[in-house]
């Protein structure tokens, strides 16, 4: 069955202008100018506003023929927390994250190229404040004959936790599953595929993504998450469909499968964190230790945990995740008056 999802309504005179990225192949759509203001207090404030008062916008750059199922997106906003440098929403095809770490990474290169913070040589510190909280920067730069020039980033994020080790539940078509869960930023669930009888090199792509859909939906609808920070943080994000591996010796490959079905090309710098908490809660990962994590495009991310702590009732640990983002050009988007399709679309 095809199915057509239309954006709403269409009225939008202005012109919304971006820079575009990606990390890891994961698209990063910066809203540089064309946003209205997004007012509140806080930026969950911001986040509920901009979900029931400007979701045609959203849906107008994340949604064909601007994006596609699979875009992603930043719209800045004021910061309200002392110390932020710049703070940001994020958008996919369903909605706004709470964190996202391939952004981010891509944020630190633009932040410093665009004169939001001074570069520094060798290492260039921001802080970005997220729907989740205070994120911390490091974007290495190196002065050049022509000036100042990005490279790779890392980002210590908010208190990441394991939630949930070792659990199984009955999946319609899948029978008993075991995952864990835990956040990062963001909540998921962590599936070894060799459990489902599938693996990351050879299943195809539809049937991983179906299979890791089907898994959220049923943790969802099943399991009450809680957020000591706020009730908006508590909601199952995706599944990670991981390899198995602990990413010691050599990077170990995982899928997320986030939002409405959206697949991240990139390693995924939120469940990079949830990852590295299951690990460290079972003490398979110490604190200064690194690990490697591969996305099926072969970008890696870098994650370190960096020191323990609590988060409400939870115990946490700081992970530090590495990645490089690159730049793929400049947008300028608009709607032509009578465009039956003009704001936006999916087709699938």
């Amino acid at each position: 069955m095809v199915e057509l999802r239309r954006g709403g309504e269409a009225a939008f005179e202005a012109e919304i202008e971006t820079v575009e990225m990606h990390t890891g192949g994961e698209p990063v759509r910066i809203v540089v100018s064309g946003y209205p203001q997004i007012p509140g207090a806080t930026i969950l404030d911001k986040r509920r506003y901009a979900r029931e008062r400007l979701d045609h916008l959203r849906k107008l750059l994340i949604y064909e023929p601007r994006g596609h199922f699979d875009m992603y997106g930043v719209i800045p906003v004021e910061p309200d927390l002392p110390g932020a440098d710049l703070a940001v929403l994020f958008i996919h095809n369903e909605g706004y994250s709470t964190m996202c770490g391939h952004a981010t990474i891509a944020l630190g290169r633009y932040a410093v190229d665009h004169g939001l913070v001074e570069p520094k040589t060798p290492v260039t510190d921001l802080a970005i404040q997220c729907p989740c909280g205070l994120v911390r920067v490091k974007v290495d730069v190196r002065e050049t004959e022509k000036g100042f020039v990005s490279g790779a980033v890392s980002f210590e994020s908010v208190p990441s936790f394991a939630v949930a080790l070792d659990q199984d539940l009955e999946i319609e078509g899948l029978g008993r599953v075991r995952f864990d869960i835990a956040y990062g930023g963001a909540f998921y669930a962590l599936v070894d595929t060799a459990s489902l009888c599938l693996d990351l090199e050879h299943s195809p792509l539809a049937q991983l993504v179906e299979i890791a859909d089907r898994i959220t939906r049923a943790l969802s609808a099943e399991l009450k998450l809680e957020h000591p920070d706020d009730p908006d943080l508590a909601f199952l994000y995706g599944t990670i469909l991981t390899d198995g591996g602990d990413g010691r010796d050599r990077p170990s490959r995982n899928l997320c499968v986030f939002a409405d079905r959206e697949v991240d090309r990139s390693p995924t710098g939120s469940g990079v964190s949830a990852r590295m908490a299951v690990q460290v809660a079972r003490g398979q990962v110490g604190l200064g230790e690194t690990r490697r994590f591969e996305s099926l495009t072969g970008a890696v991310f870098s994650a370190k945990a960096t020191f323990a702590e609590r988060a409400g009732w939870f115990d946490a640990v700081r992970i530090e995740v590495g990645g490089h983002a690159y730049y793929s050009g400049r947008s300028r988007f608009s709607v032509e008056a009578g465009d039956p399709l003009g704001s936006g679309f999916l087709l699938r």
